[in-house]
């Protein structure tokens, strides 16, 4: 019995592709557009997920290749943290380092709280030498760009599903003034059977 109502229930999901005295043009339209809408989504999503993984992915291995460590001389003393959890806090402070070209330059970086002036710390620095962020190690960027591609994948989808939303909704618009006027015709025939 239940495979039965599981059939019935399949058969109404389909009813805008059979034939049917009571389907409209917009039923019809309506049926390819989820259709089409799904299609779009599931391989459209998966092709916007994997380039901007694969862009996400490059990026992250160009910054891997591009940024160095270096060792740098605190010039600032790093200001004591006042929490008193054991998270690892930094703070802003003056640093000098040597560029790449042999240059002593001096910038300010986020470095461990409560160092004292004079304190060797290790900053990163681009290929030009200007001080920069640590990249995200191989197993950080390949999570990072998953979450890159996954968010593309459904930024993508919700971006069709919305615009499918809105042709249904002028849909269901014009079905209702196709009903109304077909209403208009046929009420008064029903009023005077009544009377």
């Amino acid at each position: 019995m239940s495979g039965r109502t599981g059939h019935g229930h399949t058969r109404r999901g389909l009813w805008r592709w059979r034939r049917n005295p009571l389907r409209r043009h917009e039923d019809i339209v309506e049926a390819w557009a989820v259709l089409v809408t799904w299609v779009v989504i599931v391989v459209g999503g998966a092709v916007a997920g994997t380039v901007a993984a694969r862009a996400a992915g490059q990026e992250f291995a160009w910054q891997r290749a591009d940024r160095q460590p270096v060792r740098a001389v605190l010039l600032t003393a790093a200001p004591a943290t006042t929490s008193t959890e054991n998270a690892r806090h930094q703070a802003p402070a003056k640093v000098r380092w040597t560029g790449p070209d042999g240059t002593t330059r001096t910038g300010q970086t986020l470095v461990s709280t409560d160092l004292p002036a004079g304190a060797t710390v290790t900053v990163w620095q681009d290929g030009r030498g200007f001080l920069t962020t640590e990249p995200p190690g191989p197993a950080e960027a390949t999570a990072q760009a998953a979450l890159f591609g996954t968010s593309a994948a459904l930024a993508f989808g919700g971006l069709v599903y919305g615009t499918t939303a809105l042709v249904r909704r002028r849909l269901d618009r014009r079905r209702y003034d196709l009903w109304g006027a077909e209403w208009d015709l046929v009420g008064p025939r029903w009023d005077q059977k009544t009377s």
